[in-house]
């Protein structure tokens, strides 16, 4: 995957954070520790275009960033924000030394949503009676045909307030005193990449190129990012399609745990 000479080593995160999908933990930290492994790395950059995803995903790539950067102090981590870089993308980017966006880049959402359907209205409109047998009173927790109770939304709201100080607190470490910290920071706003390096979100401008070039001095880019094939697009959606006419078999005869 290295050139054979020096050069800057580059690692695409696009799309959604999810596992199975090529901006997963499993693929962006492969690629990451390939990046930092070659000898002939000058610096590596980390492009964003996500709008975030998984807070688990986030938070593993955010730690391996973490953890390449005590391992490897000589070579330099850059995020490099295309459109946008929100939400669990902006988790990552705060494991990078510096963050460079371009002007009208999106920044920031930094807060956790759990989201979801109530159907019980419409239920009860059109005489539908909900069956729900659950082992432990806590089961049905948030079941969409069932009412909201009080106890459930606190519950929910505590589980989501606690992932968001693990946000705010990854924040504050990746950017330390950098940051310009505001009522509004940590509220889910998102901001134009012009403000974002006003607010100490990002530090300066630049794209992949200009970040190669002009930062770490190494103008050839070697792309390690890892993707998916369309045979293993193609094994992985078959195996999902097996996987769920089996757990439809298995709902029809057996009790889930889940």
């Amino acid at each position: 995957m290295g050139s054979g000479k020096k050069h800057t080593a580059m690692v695409d995160l696009a799309g959604v954070i999810a596992p199975d999908s090529d901006a997963s933990a499993e693929k962006i930290n492969a690629a990451l520790d390939a990046a930092f492994k070659d000898k002939n790395t000058q610096g590596v950059i980390l492009r964003i275009n996500s709008p975030g995803g998984s807070p688990v995903q986030a938070q593993t790539i955010y730690d391996e960033m973490r953890r390449l950067r005590k391992k490897y102090p000589d070579i330099p981590l850059y995020a490099v924000v295309e459109d946008i870089c929100a939400s669990g993308g902006y988790f990552v980017a705060a494991g990078a030394d510096r963050i460079y966006v371009t002007q009208s880049s999106i920044v920031g959402s930094i807060g956790v949503l759990m989201n979801g359907f109530g159907f019980n209205g419409l239920m009860d409109k059109l005489g539908i009676d909900r069956r729900l047998i659950t082992a432990g009173e806590n089961k049905g927790m948030l079941d969409p045909f069932s009412p909201l109770s009080e106890k459930d939304k606190a519950y929910a709201q505590k589980l989501i307030d606690d992932v968001h100080q693990q946000f705010i607190a990854v924040v504050r470490e990746g950017r330390g005193k950098r940051l310009k910290e505001t009522p509004e920071m940590f509220s889910g706003l998102f901001w134009t990449g012009d403000q974002s390096v006003k607010l100490g979100l990002a530090d300066g401008y630049g794209t992949l190129q200009s970040v190669a070039r002009d930062v770490i001095k190494a103008e050839d880019i070697v792309d390690y990012t890892q993707k998916e094939g369309i045979g293993e697009r193609v094994a992985r959606r078959f195996g999902a399609a097996a996987g769920a006419a089996i757990a439809e078999t298995a709902l029809r005869s057996s009790v889930l745990l889940r």
